[in-house]
């Protein structure tokens, strides 16, 4: 088999092949790492290449499955992670010249349950610093979008988008804060999942806001996703934001159908002025496909998310403030222009506003919780627009990530994060510029089964999903 039929091939597909003794370890994870060696300089996809270690764990994989061992769906398989997670021995920069030079001394909890899982751990992944959005100079390179290299990838899961997307890995972790997972899924055509808050275990893990932040799977199929959530998810006595609240095999009901499922369309993401008509059309004729397969969908109003970036950044930026402090003071030149500007500006944030912002952030959670016990989902954009050119993706004045633009894309993204909700970015077809559109979809508390169960019956209905950059 040659390495252009594997690069891209499922997760699923590929553990089936090492099982049956059709492919090892070793050939699979030496196909991603000759894929990571011809691309990454043009794609910017890995911060760090852990070739030595990942061959390591390929071999011991392909010794333990010949000897009748089992360690599950991910045993063998080559994945990569975002460089704010903790590896033992190895940089873990947060995409920074702050921790240019910091290598941990443990392995994040995560880092251990993929190891338990005999998962291949391909290296660690590119990223907006410090997982804040809008960097302008990347000290690591420029992430590209696979899809156009002179278009972004997203922010901040930058490279886990790339690696995931164009076949860089067999799938990736991300994190997202605001929108940080489903932000780069969207732009770059994957599958993203931003899990239930406390879901996931953020042990090991740099903080950007200690109320907001997840870590989630990124792959090229929903099933995909699902598996590695399988992987990851748990309570973890190390962490205690980490639920105890019991973790359910995320694939079982994969193929449940979305019969007599209600669906709602909320007015203000759809009417947005700033939402491209492509966007638009793509992901209502998706719903339209949900809607053959027997689901209903009707609009419905959700006015306080409509104020929900503004919200986000009035608590985000305030909680990363607080968590940068120190180095602000000690290490400002190490920033980049935008981040440090942002993070300067949130310390100068007084106590009422941010106050101000935590009331207001109850208020969209009691909306959606509300909205959530009449539509099993609901479903909108993961963003207004596809894939911004990189010169107007970063944090300079008048980007993407600034001013009323940033303000007004954030709604998107922001209801589910402030909220602790989770949400699914399934791509759902193609801008006029053929860049990826991406549809979210936002469940109940950890409710991501339903999650899986509404983009799989998607997913299996069209074929976007099996469409790869050209790369």
């Amino acid at each position: 088999m040659s390495n252009a039929e594997l690069h891209y091939k499922p997760i699923t597909e590929q553990a089936a092949l090492l099982r049956a003794g059709d492919l090892s370890p070793v050939e699979l994870t030496s196909a991603y790492l000759e894929r990571i060696a011809a691309l990454n300089d043009e794609l910017g996809a890995y911060i760090t290449v852990m070739g030595e270690q990942a061959m390591a764990q390929a071999r011991q994989a392909e010794s333990e499955m010949q000897a009748g061992e089992d360690k599950g769906a991910l045993h063998g398989i080559p994945v990569g992670i975002k460089d704010i997670i903790y590896t033992r021995g190895v940089l873990t920069s947060g995409g920074s010249k702050v921790l240019a030079d910091f290598v941990p001394d443990e392995d994040s909890t995560i880092v251990r349950r993929l190891d338990d899982a005999g998962a291949v751990l391909l290296g660690k992944l590119n990223l907006s610093e410090f997982a804040i959005g809008g960097t302008i100079d990347h000290p690591f390179g420029t992430p590209r979008n696979p899809w156009n290299t002179e278009h972004t990838a997203g922010g901040s899961s930058s490279g886990s988008g790339i690696a995931a997307a164009g076949g860089l890995c067999a799938g990736a972790l991300g994190s997202d804060t605001g929108g940080s997972v489903r932000g780069p899924a969207g732009f770059c055509g994957i599958v993203g999942l931003r899990p239930t808050y406390g879901r996931v275990t953020r042990q090991g893990v740099l903080a950007m806001s200690w109320s907001l932040d997840t870590v989630g799977p990124m792959t090229r199929t929903v099933a995909d996703c699902a598996l590695m959530l399988n992987v990851i998810a748990g309570r973890d006595p190390r962490d205690p934001t980490s639920s105890d609240a019991s973790v359910p095999d995320y694939t079982a009901g994969l193929n449940d159908g979305v019969s007599g499922l209600q669906i709602g369309l909320p007015n203000e993401m759809f009417d947005y002025e700033g939402l491209d008509a492509d966007v638009r059309d793509s992901v209502l004729r998706a719903v339209s496909v949900l809607g053959e397969h027997g689901a209903s969908s009707e609009e419905m109003a959700l006015p306080m998310c409509e104020n929900s970036g503004a919200v986000f950044i009035g608590v985000a930026d305030v909680d990363c403030a607080a968590y940068h402090y120190e180095w602000l003071k000690t290490q400002p030149d190490n920033y980049d222009w935008s981040t440090r500007t942002r993070l300067e500006t949130a310390t100068l944030t007084p106590a009422w506003a941010y106050l101000r912002a935590q009331r207001a952030r109850e208020l969209i959670r009691r909306e959606l919780m509300a909205a959530l016990e009449k539509y099993d989902v609901i479903i909108l954009p993961t963003g207004p627009v596809a894939a911004p050119p990189i010169e107007a993706s970063t944090g300079k004045p008048g980007g993407y990530y600034q001013g009323k633009l940033d303000i007004g894309r954030r709604r998107y993204t922001s209801p589910a994060a402030l909220a602790g909700l989770p949400a699914l970015s399934i791509p759902c077809g193609f801008s006029d510029a053929g860049l990826p559109i991406g549809m979210q979809i936002i469940g109940r508390a950890f409710d991501e089964a339903t999650l899986f169960r509404v983009g799989q019956a998607y997913e299996s209905a069209t074929e976007w999903h099996t469409r790869h950059p050209a790369v």
